[in-house]
């Protein structure tokens, strides 16, 4: 156990593995938000009844888009590490089959696999949480906007993270991708269905 941990230690020191899971963590979870604003409002233009039942959606949205996040980067990941080691191989005219390099590699795989399945994850719940107040503390109304609200300022959280980790202006960078939920939900609201 004690040599896991340490595996895992050390993974999560080496930048580009923080890297590539930063991207499919922030990229996913930007998706996982617009679509939890998109099933919010356009559940309540639909005419369900009470927060409940879009929470309910929202889950299931939930559930597809983290397995998406972890299936596809496992895979993709897969095919990127293996031409990796390809590549390597033919470098060094050796076989690199149970090396420390191919575990290192597998080890990276499943980081950026979590993390890519837990930003949609995370995008999709959070903005729903005040659904679940519906009826008890608020309006369906006023736990649609306020689902939106969150889904808002999740995403200005995500750009305000990304520009200070770039040295740009985080605030500029947070209203940047915050600005993509209201765009989510004004859409919503002029298009049909």
């Amino acid at each position: 156990m004690s040599r896991r941990l340490d595996d895992l230690r050390e993974l999560l020191a080496d930048e580009d593995v923080r890297s590539i899971s930063r991207r499919y963590f922030v990229s996913n979870g930007f998706d996982g938000t617009l679509t939890s604003v998109g099933v919010v409002v356009g559940s309540y233009l639909s005419g369900v009844p009470d927060g409940l039942t879009v929470f309910k959606i929202g889950v299931g949205a939930a559930i597809g888009l983290g397995t998406s996040g972890v299936w596809s980067v496992w895979e993709i990941e897969r095919a990127e590490k293996r031409l990796e080691i390809l590549r390597l191989e033919r470098a060094m005219l050796t076989d690199l089959d149970d090396t420390e390099i191919q575990r290192r590699q597998h080890g990276a795989r499943r980081i950026n696999a979590v993390m890519s399945g837990l930003g949609p994850v995370l995008g999709v719940l959070l903005p729903l949480v005040p659904l679940l107040f519906e009826g008890s503390v608020v309006t369906l109304r006023t736990a649609t906007l306020a689902s939106v609200g969150v889904g808002v300022g999740l995403l200005f959280t995500f750009g305000a993270y990304l520009g200070d980790l770039s040295e740009q202006n985080w605030v500029v960078s947070g209203l940047r991708m915050g600005l993509a939920g209201v765009v989510v939900a004004l859409l919503n609201l002029v298009l049909p269905g």
